[in-house]
């Protein structure tokens, strides 16, 4: 037992009744998915499935030219799992008509171009099949900022963004998903051979025991040492945090008049319902 671990069976009853009344709310019954072959895309389509019903919660898959064809295989798997509608965009020519002509040869960039086609192509589907975008962000990735702003990141709701990683595979094995999917090194699939924790530099079930005392529990960096965490670990995962700050919120807002938006006109998602 971790001081992390969760009640999947009454976390999963939580976010299903999160999702169908948050979309209910906002006047939709139906749902799009980026699936990328990982767990965290996975959880949110299964979530959605039960939420608003298979039938309506497409699953849209993304590859690039060099995405792994595995990627592919393992979304497929888990959408025919679903019984999801599913829709394959490839977004090659979008990406290679910017980052070419350009000659954007720095890897970042180029992820983060590809991130930001795969949400465009999420919000316009979103418009021809009449639903909301659910988010696939957990909370360890939002904490550290390891997420591409207006890519990846972006989401009208988001059932996983207070969940550690740790949590999700939780999740993702009481939803009985596919073992191909829950096992794999996590990736974001963006560069070749890349994965999530040879780019963080430590592994997600590090990050998560540290996060949860720093963020939850509220300790210190003193009392994260005498607990037993490396300094220069506490060090650099608190910067990361605070670094990616702004990434957590909603653009800031000059202020002129009485009355700015996010700061004194602030109401609930339905309030003119």
């Amino acid at each position: 037992m971790s001081r992390l671990d969760i009640q999947p069976e009454l976390v999963c009853d939580l976010l299903v009744r999160f999702l169908r009344e948050e979309l209910h709310s906002a006047g939709f019954s139906r749902a799009i998915v980026g699936l990328s072959g990982g767990v965290d895309s996975a959880v949110s389509a299964s979530l959605s499935a039960r939420a608003l019903g298979a039938e309506n919660t497409l699953s849209v898959l993304m590859p690039y030219r060099t995405s792994n064809p595995e990627s592919e295989a393992h979304a497929k798997l888990v959408a025919e799992g679903l019984g999801t509608p599913t829709r394959r965009i490839d977004i090659s020519k979008m990406v290679d008509g910017y980052v070419e002509p350009e000659v954007v040869n720095d890897e970042t960039r180029r992820g983060n171009v590809m991130a930001r086609c795969r949400m465009t192509v999420l919000y316009d589907l979103s418009v021809d099949w009449g639903g909301l975008v659910v988010g696939t962000s957990n909370k360890t990735e939002m904490l550290l900022g390891y997420s591409t702003q207006w890519g990846d990141a972006a989401h009208a709701v988001n059932p996983l963004g207070d969940l550690y990683k740790h949590q999700v595979y939780q999740l993702a094995r009481y939803l009985e998903l596919p073992p191909e999917v829950i096992d794999k090194a996590p990736s974001a699939d963006l560069v070749a051979g890349q994965t999530d924790e040879a780019d963080l530099g430590f592994t997600y079930a590090e990050a998560d025991e540290l996060l949860y005392r720093m963020v939850d529990e509220r300790f210190d960096a003193e009392e994260l040492v005498a607990e037993g965490f490396d300094r220069e670990f506490v060090r650099k995962v608190a910067q990361r945090v605070v670094r990616n700050q702004y990434k957590r919120i909603p653009p800031v807002i000059a202020k002129l008049s009485r009355r700015t938006i996010n700061q004194d006109f602030r109401y609930l998602r339905d309030w003119g319902k």
